[in-house]
């Protein structure tokens, strides 16, 4: 079954949207993330993608108070991403309300640690973000501010190997632009790892690209700033769950 699964991104407590991931191109969308979750909700998506920035940047999760009210006031499942490093953050998480959280960072840093996060909290509810410029395919961490040395394959194997399930993979130059997914990248990983549930993020420009995504075999897409910026509506998004 296909997903498509709205992000909200946060800083200081606010809704924003970014271009390839760069701070500087900042725009503040709404002060109220919880009202644009109950819009996503009101045409039937279930799940959200809740990206805490604040937390990716300092490296350790800031926004719970908005995990906890779209958790309180939505039946929205919340993936939690964002900082995310220790035992005690994902305790928290999930404290919080967070059906299940992405880390990204903690897992090119200290892999067993990650290892042990899916041994302990089970592969239904730990995922991986794995984030890479096609350019090289090396790992970038802390909201995309870092570059690792880390092979994006070589990274996804070791967990692969070591019971990943759930796996986000965004090309961060498309991120934000909407060019269209890199539907080659998601295609390799495809064809590497089958039996993984890969969330393709980045570049989404329409309803096709939904289309097309889903007939590759992709389980997820993640789509942001194409509905921010009114390329895809609430009525269209609608129609496509209506699609299946």
């Amino acid at each position: 079954m296909f997903e498509i699964v709205p992000s909200i991104w946060l800083i200081n407590g606010k809704c924003v949207r970014l271009k390839r991931g760069d701070f500087s191109t900042e725009e503040v969308i709404s002060n109220n993330p919880l009202e644009i979750a109950q819009a996503f909700e009101s045409i039937g998506l279930k799940r959200v993608h809740l990206v805490d920035l604040d937390g990716a940047r300092r490296g350790e999760p800031k926004n719970y108070h908005i995990l906890e009210a779209i958790a309180g006031y939505t039946d929205l499942k919340v993936d939690f991403t964002g900082g995310i490093s220790t035992d005690g953050d994902v305790i928290k998480c999930f404290e919080f309300g967070a059906s299940t959280i992405t880390v990204s960072s903690a897992a090119a840093n200290h892999p067993e640690r990650f290892a042990q996060f899916i041994l302990s909290y089970g592969r239904e509810k730990i995922n991986l973000a794995a984030d890479t410029n096609p350019a090289d395919n090396k790992i970038k961490i802390r909201g995309w501010l870092k570059k690792t040395e880390i092979d994006l394959f070589d990274h996804i194997d070791f967990f692969y190997e070591r019971g990943l399930k759930y796996l986000k993979c965004s090309d961060v130059s498309r991120d934000g632009v909407m060019e269209g997914p890199n539907f080659a990248l998601f295609q390799s990983i495809r064809d590497k790892f089958p039996e993984i549930h890969l969330a393709a993020s980045g570049g989404v420009r329409g309803i096709d690209d939904f289309r097309r995504l889903r007939d590759m075999g992709v389980s997820a897409s993640v789509f942001g700033r194409a509905y921010y910026e009114g390329m895809i509506s609430l009525q269209d998004l609608e129609k496509f769950l209506v699609e299946g």
